[in-house]
């Protein structure tokens, strides 16, 4: 079972751990986060039933990495860029930016992910990221509290004029498979990260 005590997160056992160059290594890990949820949200992969991105994926990953406090700060910036126009978000474009495009069918998901960002790094706080078994359900939990804000704020702007049913179809079932790839990439990726902490610093 997962250790209940409080355990360092994979960015605080990386790098500089004291000093000045803490907060150096800090704001690296948030750029890093940022280009790499910005990369993930762009990149198409080809799954069923629709294509799919890996931003549910790096979202997650990061909260449980960095942990809460620098995870959500790296959540923030990036929606932050977003907010003031820079084309950051998955459907983002020259046409469609900025705000109003937060405020539109992603609006929900993109408030799930500070929420799951926040989950993940306590989670990862716990230890639930050094085993397959509770990295997989820390994600499958922060899915569900991704897709708990997404969906509401789906059927506000769509149930009356497309219906429950095309609601559940494009806010949720038709990215149960990629999600679940992805949980399963997840599970193996973050023990596999500790191991080889582990051993370089044995």
């Amino acid at each position: 079972m997962a250790d209940i005590t409080v355990n360092p997160v994979l960015a605080e056992v990386m790098g500089p751990r004291e000093g000045s160059a803490v907060w150096v290594k800090r704001a690296f890990l948030v750029i890093v986060g940022v280009i790499a949820m910005t990369i993930a949200a762009k990149i198409k992969l080809p799954m069923w039933p629709v294509p799919a991105t890996m931003q549910t994926f790096v979202v997650l990953s990061v909260g449980a990495a960095y942990g809460l406090r620098l995870g959500l700060t790296t959540l923030l910036c990036y929606l932050a860029l977003g907010a003031i126009g820079l084309n950051v978000f998955t459907g983002s474009s020259v046409e469609n930016y900025g705000i109003a495009y937060m405020m539109g069918s992603t609006g929900g998901y993109l408030l799930g992910f500070a929420v799951a960002t926040v989950v993940m790094g306590a989670l990862a706080r716990r230890g639930w990221d050094r085993s397959m078994g509770w990295m997989a359900l820390a994600m499958l939990i922060g899915n569900v509290v991704i897709y708990a804000f997404g969906l509401p704020w789906m059927a506000y702007l769509f149930v009356d004029s497309k219906g429950l049913a095309w609601v559940m179809q494009w806010g949720l079932t038709n990215f149960l498979v990629s999600d679940a790839v992805k949980l399963a990439l997840a599970a193996m990726l973050m023990p596999m990260m500790w191991k080889l902490v582990g051993n370089a610093r044995g």
